[in-house]
C-alpha cells in the first residue's frame, strides 16, 4: 500500500512540475513568440485594443501611420490609417485585421504596441492594464526625408524601378522609393484595387529597393575597379589597348554600341576605361584578377548576405550570382564563373538597389561601409526617448587610398564620361552608369549609382529602371539621381 501511495505521490509531483514549467514557459519565454504568431486570433484581437504608436518621417511632423478608433461590441478598437497614401508604403508597410503586417509595422510591432522588453515600456503597459486604460505604444521617427521621397516617386511615375539614397557617413536611409507602389489604406477592404497596376512589371507590393534583383551592368565595375586597385594589381594609370572587344574563350566580347561596329578607344588607361565604361578593359581586368578575387571583394561590400536593415527578413534579398533562381556561391569560381563578363556586371549577377547604394556609399565614405538604418528614434507616449540611431560601421571593404582613387575615377564619369546628365552645378558628383542586357532586343535595365559632394559626401544613391527601350543608364537613370541628390543636398 505504501508503495502505491508513493507512486501516486511521485506521479502527482511530476504532473505539478510539468504544469508549473509549462505555465512559466508560455507566460514568459514563449510569450513574445505567441505575440508574433499572426494566426493567433486572440492575440490579433488584443492587438487592436492597443493604440499603436504613430510613425513619422525624419522631420518629426509628417505623419506616416496613425490610428482611427471604432466601437465594436462595447470595446474601442484602433485601426491604422496612412495619411501620405502610397508615398511611404514600401517602407512603413501596413497593419490590418485580415492581411496581417508588413514593413516597419511588422518588424517594430513590439515597440509600436508597447510590448517590447524596454523597462519603461513594460512598466507603463502593465500600469495601463491594471488601471483599465488603453495601452498606448511607442512612436517611431524614421530617417526618410519626406520631400525627397515624394520627389523620387514622382520621377518614377509610369516606370518600373526604385531609388535608394543613403547618408554615407551614418547609414541613414534618406529615400527608399519603388514603382509601382500601392496605397496601404486600401489593403484591408479593397485589396484588388490596391494591387492593381497598368505597368508591365506588376507586383506593386514588392519593395524593389530591397527585394528586386537586377543585373547590375556596368555599375558593378565599381566593385571590379575596387578589387583591381585594392589588390595592387592595377593603378588608375595601368595601360590597355581596346580594339572594341575582348577575347575570351576564343570569342569576342564586344563593347557597347552597334554589335557590328562597337565603340573602339585604342590605347587607354584604367581610369579612362572606367570613365567611358569600356567593357573590353574590364573584361581583361576580370581575366587577370580571376572570378574568385572579384567575388571576394563583392562579399566585402555585403554581397551574399541579407542587408542588415530593419525591415522583415522576407522583405530583403541578398545580391550575388544566381543560378536557376537560387543564390550561387561557387566553390571553384575560376572554373565555374566567366571572369570577363562578371567584371563588367553580366554573367549571372543579380543585385538590389540597396546593395548598389551601399557600395557607392562605402566608396564615398573613404572605404568604410555603414549599416543602413531606417529608424531614427523611438519615443514613448510621454515624449521620453527610448532609443536613438547609433551609426554602426559594418566593415572596411577597401583601403582609404583605394576609395579615394576610385572617387576620382567616378568624378570623371560625371564630368566627361557616360554620366554627364548627373552633373550638378557647383557640386562635385562621383558616379557610375550601368546598362544591363536582359536578353530581349533593345530592352535594358538602366542604372546609375553616385555620391555627392564627392570630397565629403552627404548622399549616396542608386537608381534602377526596368524595361527601358534603348534606355541607357546615363540617359534615363542619371537625371533622376541628379534631381533627388539636389533635393537632399539643399
Amino acid at each position: 500500500m505504501n508503495k502505491q501511495v508513493s507512486h501516486i505521490g511521485i506521479a502527482a509531483l511530476v504532473l505539478l512540475s510539468a504544469l508549473i514549467v509549462g505555465t512559466t514557459y508560455w507566460q514568459t519565454w514563449a510569450n513574445a513568440g505567441l505575440a508574433d504568431r499572426q494566426d493567433n486570433e486572440i492575440r490579433l484581437v488584443a492587438q487592436f485594443s492597443i493604440k499603436r504608436g504613430k510613425i513619422y518621417a525624419s522631420d518629426g511632423r509628417t505623419l506616416l501611420a496613425t490610428n482611427v478608433s471604432e466601437k465594436r461590441a462595447g470595446r474601442t478598437l484602433y485601426f491604422r490609417r496612412y495619411p501620405t497614401g502610397p508615398i511611404f508604403s514600401d517602407v512603413v508597410g501596413y497593419s490590418t485585421q485580415t492581411r496581417n503586417r508588413t514593413g516597419i509595422e511588422l518588424s517594430y510591432n513590439d515597440y509600436l504596441t508597447g510590448s517590447n522588453a524596454n523597462l519603461d515600456s513594460v512598466v507603463r503597459s502593465a500600469l495601463d492594464k491594471l488601471k483599465g486604460t488603453t495601452v498606448t505604444g511607442n512612436d517611431l521617427v524614421l530617417t526618410i526625408r519626406p520631400a525627397a521621397q515624394a520627389l523620387a516617386l514622382r520621377l518614377l511615375r509610369g516606370k518600373c524601378g526604385a531609388v535608394v539614397a543613403l547618408d554615407p557617413s551614418t547609414g541613414r536611409v534618406l529615400v527608399m522609393a519603388t514603382s509601382p507602389t500601392y496605397n496601404a489604406n486600401l489593403i484591408e477592404d479593397r485589396f484588388g484595387v490596391a494591387t492593381r497596376t497598368s505597368l508591365p512589371c506588376g507586383a506593386p507590393l514588392l519593395n524593389r529597393a530591397t527585394v528586386g534583383k537586377y543585373p547590375p551592368g556596368s555599375t558593378f565595375k565599381m566593385v571590379t575597379a575596387a578589387a583591381a586597385l585594392d589588390t595592387g594589381r592595377f593603378t588608375p594609370d595601368s595601360q590597355f589597348y581596346d580594339p572594341g572587344y575582348c577575347e575570351e574563350y576564343g570569342k569576342q566580347v564586344r563593347n557597347a554600341g552597334n554589335p557590328e561596329a562597337p565603340e573602339t578607344f585604342g590605347h587607354v588607361n584604367l581610369s579612362t576605361g572606367f570613365e567611358h565604361s569600356i567593357n573590353s578593359v574590364f573584361c581583361n581586368v576580370g581575366k587577370a584578377l580571376g572570378a574568385g578575387t572579384i567575388l571576394d571583394y563583392a562579399k566585402r561590400f555585403g554581397f551574399y548576405s541579407l542587408p542588415p536593415l530593419e525591415l522583415p527578413e522576407s522583405e530583403r534579398a541578398a545580391s550575388g550570382l544566381y543560378d536557376h533562381g537560387r543564390l550561387f556561391d561557387p566553390k571553384h569560381p575560376d572554373t565555374q564563373v566567366d571572369p570577363g563578363r562578371l567584371a563588367f556586371g553580366q554573367e549571372r549577377l543579380a543585385v538590389t538597389p540597396l546593395q548598389m547604394a551601399m557600395v557607392a556609399a562605402a566608396i564615398g565614405n573613404h572605404g568604410a561601409e555603414m549599416r543602413p538604418q531606417i529608424v531614427e528614434r523611438i519615443v514613448a507616449p510621454g515624449g521620453k526617448k527610448i532609443a536613438h540611431l547609433q551609426p554602426d560601421q559594418l566593415g572596411q571593404p577597401i583601403k582609404r587610398q583605394t576609395a579615394d582613387e576610385l572617387t576620382r575615377m567616378m568624378e570623371l564619369v560625371v564630368t566627361g564620361g557616360t554620366g554627364t546628365a548627373a552633373s550638378i552645378p557647383g557640386i562635385k558628383v562621383a558616379g557610375k552608369t550601368g546598362t544591363a542586357e536582359v536578353g530581349r532586343g533593345n530592352i535594358y535595365t538602366a542604372w546609375f549609382a553616385a555620391f555627392a559632394p564627392a570630397d565629403a559626401p552627404r548622399v549616396a544613391i542608386a537608381v534602377v529602371l526596368e524595361h527601358q527601350l534603348n534606355g541607357f543608364g546615363g540617359t534615363v537613370s542619371a537625371p533622376i539621381a541628379k534631381q533627388v541628390m539636389e533635393a537632399l543636398l539643399r
